[in-house]
């Protein structure tokens, strides 16, 4: 896409955005407002990546940060919309509980599900050893922030390449009170949760129940979730802090299946249809189900005003069954692992700065069995097999903060992963072992800060991922223990800061980095999946975010910001031959070259608020060869709602719009498929609407 178009979209997106606003009735509710203005001043923003807990400002490191009132933007049903406002940061839904979750380009490796993310949830590690996430699990209502570390991070968070995305539950405030809340929507969407928080000084609680289910917009896409979660942090002492941390929730979700163009075109709302030998989706019974328990348990200790500790340990249990078109697969899955840091913080009067070192572990179990599928009954049993993986990490990082206001971070891991694998069906196999070498991550990052509202930075890390256990057994249902992982350096720069009183606000990043035997996924003539090393990619890009605030209207508004958000990806394959034909300078599969999203958020003296956004993502290849594109497209959608303090009740009452343009778009593309039948059609226009009321006592 030319410059121009990319300016001439930026302006009509934002006036669009500005004009609709006029329009909306006044109103505000203070604490709205000040939760919104947290989210622009980057002097107030705290981030807890790499362990800062300083300010953005401060923060030599590119982090996306959602709070909770970036998450209530949208329709409150899942993360998608607002992680899609972040530069840099991909999330898809192909269909409603099927995740995808990118941070540049790492969407190559997730045919389905989650990988080369790591993801921490109240600082236990979410992601397993074998490095899935079933990010699906969470209901929307138990996330009250998200923090999200572009690029590797490995010297705190071990191994990987993609990111680190940091979760945390809702806090209490003081006292006690109950929230119920429910919505309703196009394509049978409907949720409940109840929420109960309790806050004093010898404990901070939230307790949830949700309940959500979708028939979906295409064929074969019912969703349903309910999920329990207790998040608990009790103050023992001045010194001790003692948390708990448990879910458990049951999910089941339908998979339609990938679509060619021309039956895209003919009836965007069909599943897979049956194919000569091969049956269709709908008759297959195609789905997930995952039934999972997680408890995680931690203990903050504060030994004197210099040094800290903070040791975690959780277990996990899961039972996933997988109904695919080609076969029926069911899962028992066993984990557990943790973490310590102990953190030294000294001062002097030239340096000052601190120390932060510790290890993490992670074992898992998986017990896989392989049927035929038979109209969504298990049939004849193909494979049994048993992987187990474990992983450990022993990390330490120093930061100091040098005169003339320049801050200092120098870190590194030490990382070690082993997978131990048998197949006993159809015949015992033995052992077999795919121990990858041990390595070493460093990490250097160096920012100054110009003056009290302005700073620039830039960093080099170290990346490596190894293989996650989807990969090492694919649906091939093969041992691939040959590949490799992948490896490479990255470097960036970058800048942030505010102009004109915290009015104008901005954070841009520019950033390049080289990847060797990067992973890609390939797939079988009857669909299945597997993976191979592709040589090398370049990966450069720019990310940029722009917050405007004006001091206009102030008379009917608290808050007027518009804002907006710019990905610009230059990635490449290099020295990447599939069987005889190179590919040597094609774009990178699935990566959308241009990516612009862009909203007004109105917030009235009378409760009454407005969140519009737009977006354009440019058009992608979704083969390796760059033969097949899916088309850019545009989506407009909006929130308004009424939000009012009434005695010790809270009401907030909200009703929206999505792809308001009606757009025909595939949000999640089956990269590589056979037949190609690479498109997943996502909802046209549609609208939902909710209630949530909360009571103080």
């Amino acid at each position: 896409m030319r410059l121009k178009t990319i300016l001439f979209t930026l302006f009509l997106s934002i006036s669009f955005s500005y004009v609709q606003g006029q329009d909306v009735i006044k109103g505000s509710v203070a604490q709205e407002r000040s939760q919104l203005s947290d989210t622009v001043s980057l002097s107030q923003v705290t981030v807890v990546g790499y362990q800062n807990n300083r300010s953005l400002l401060e923060t030599p490191a590119t982090i996306g940060v959602l709070k909770n009132t970036d998450l209530q933007r949208f329709s409150n049903t899942s993360f998608v919309s607002a992680v899609n406002t972040l530069p840099g940061i991909r999330m898809e839904e192909r269909s409603p509980g099927s995740y995808r979750f990118s941070v540049r380009g790492s969407l190559v490796r997730s045919p389905f599900g989650i990988r080369n993310v790591k993801f921490y949830w109240n600082d236990i590690p979410f992601t397993d050893a074998g490095g899935n996430t079933y990010l699906n699990l969470i209901d929307f209502n138990a996330i009250g922030g998200m923090e999200i570390i572009k690029g590797p991070g490995g010297s705190l968070y071990g191994a990987g390449t993609g990111g680190t995305a940091l979760l945390q539950s809702p806090v209490a405030a003081q006292g006690t009170s109950v929230q119920l809340g429910s919505i309703a929507g196009s394509y049978g969407l409907f949720g409940v949760h109840t929420m109960v928080q309790s806050g004093s000084e010898k404990m901070n609680a939230t307790a949830l129940y949700a309940h959500q289910e979708s028939d979906g917009y295409r064929r074969q896409t019912a969703m349903r979730r309910d999920m329990v979660s207790l998040s608990t942090r009790f103050f023992s002492s001045e010194n001790r802090t003692f948390s708990v941390n448990t879910f458990y929730s049951d999910l089941s979700y339908q998979t339609p299946g990938g679509l060619t163009k021309a039956q895209m075109d003919t009836d965007p709302r069909q599943a897979r249809p049956a194919a000569g030998v091969n049956k269709g989706a709908e008759e297959q019974k195609a789905a997930v189900f995952n039934k999972t328990f997680n408890l995680g348990v931690s203990q903050e200790y504060d030994f004197n005003a210099n040094w800290t500790n903070k040791t975690s340990v959780y277990g996990t249990i899961t039972q996933f069954e997988n109904p695919t078109l080609r076969n029926y697969d069911k899962r028992t899955e066993q984990g557990f692992g943790g973490r310590t840091i102990t953190q030294y913080r000294f001062g002097g009067e030239a340096i000052k700065g601190k120390i932060t070192f510790g290890g993490e572990f992670q074992y898992g179990y998986t017990g896989l069995q392989t049927y035929g599928n038979r109209n969504g009954k298990v049939d004849t049993l193909q494979y049994n097999d048993e992987i187990q993986v474990n992983q450990y990490t022993i990390f330490a990082q120093t930061e100091l903060d040098l005169p003339h206001h320049f801050f200092l971070t120098l870190g590194g891991s030490y990382n070690k992963q082993n997978y131990n694998l048998v197949r006993f069906y159809p015949e015992n196999s033995g052992p077999q072992n795919r121990h990858f070498d041990p390595i070493f991550l460093p990490r250097v990052a160096l920012l100054k800060q110009i003056t009290s509202n302005m700073s620039i930075f830039g960093s080099i890390s170290y990346g490596y991922s190894t293989p996650t256990t989807d990969e090492i057994r694919p649906s091939t249902a093969t041992f691939n223990t040959s590949l490799n992982p992948e490896k490479g350096i990255n470097y960036e720069i970058g800048t942030r800061g505010s102009v004109l009183g915290d009015i104008l606000t901005f954070d841009i990043t520019a950033f390049s980095f080289g990847l060797h035997e990067t992973i890609v996924s390939r797939r079988t003539d009857a669909g299945a999946d597997f993976y191979t090393n592709s040589g090398k990619t370049s990966q450069k890009g720019i990310e940029s975010r722009i917050v405007f605030q004006p001091h206009i209207l102030q008379n009917a508004f608290t808050l007027t910001r518009v804002w907006v958000s710019y990905t610009r990806n230059n990635f490449r394959f290099k020295e990447y031959v599939q069987s005889s034909t190179d590919l040597s300078g094609k774009q990178l599969t699935g990566i959308a070259p241009n990516i612009v999203v862009t909203g007004l958020d109105l917030v009235s003296t009378v409760g009454f608020y407005l969140n519009t956004t737009f977006s354009y993502t440019d058009k992608l290849p979704v083969d390796d060869a760059n033969t097949f594109f899916a088309a850019g497209y545009k989506l407009l959608g909006g929130r308004l709602g009424f939000m009012k303090d009434i005695k010790r009740f809270n009401l907030n009452v909200f009703g929206g719009l999505d792809n308001l343009l009606d757009e025909k778009y595939s949000l999640g593309n089956d990269l590589n498929a056979v037949g190609n039948r690479f498109y997943n059609p996502a909802p046209g226009r549609n609208f939902y609407g909710g209630l949530t009321l909360k009571y103080k006592i």
